[in-house]
């Protein structure tokens, strides 16, 4: 698994980058200020949980548990939820879209949780 969170950080980064880079480049006069900004956080945390991935994979050769595995794919989970419900309301400007970031950022939490749990439980 250390390798799978890995490479899926890493490809996850890659996307993060080329997707903020298409922000402030492509998007920049398409876009109101608003929905900049909406798209901004969604590619923010798209980063974070890449990086967190790369966390996840390290805390696994240390930790080999099913819960630092449930984190993992909880940052997956949120990366999509969270950062792709984001990207789809500033692109399309349908605002039901934004009852799904919520989700996204649950699943964040929980996964951050586990691994807390993962390092302080004996």
């Amino acid at each position: 698994m250390e390798r799978t969170f890995f490479a899926l950080g890493a490809i996850l980064a890659f996307i993060a980058i080329a997707a903020g880079a298409f922000g402030a480049h492509g998007l920049k006069n398409r876009l109101t200020a608003e929905m900049l900004t909406i798209f901004e956080v969604g590619v923010r945390y798209h980063m974070y949980h890449a990086l967190a991935l790369i966390a996840v994979s390290w805390a696994y050769s240390r930790w080999p548990q099913s819960l630092v595995t449930t984190s993992g794919w909880l940052f997956i989970i949120g990366i999509i939820l969270f950062s792709g419900s984001l990207y789809a309301l500033s692109l399309t400007g349908i605002r039901i879209l934004g009852a799904i970031t919520p989700f996204g950022g649950l699943a964040f939490l929980a996964g951050w949780f586990c691994l807390f749990w993962v390092a302080v439980k004996k």
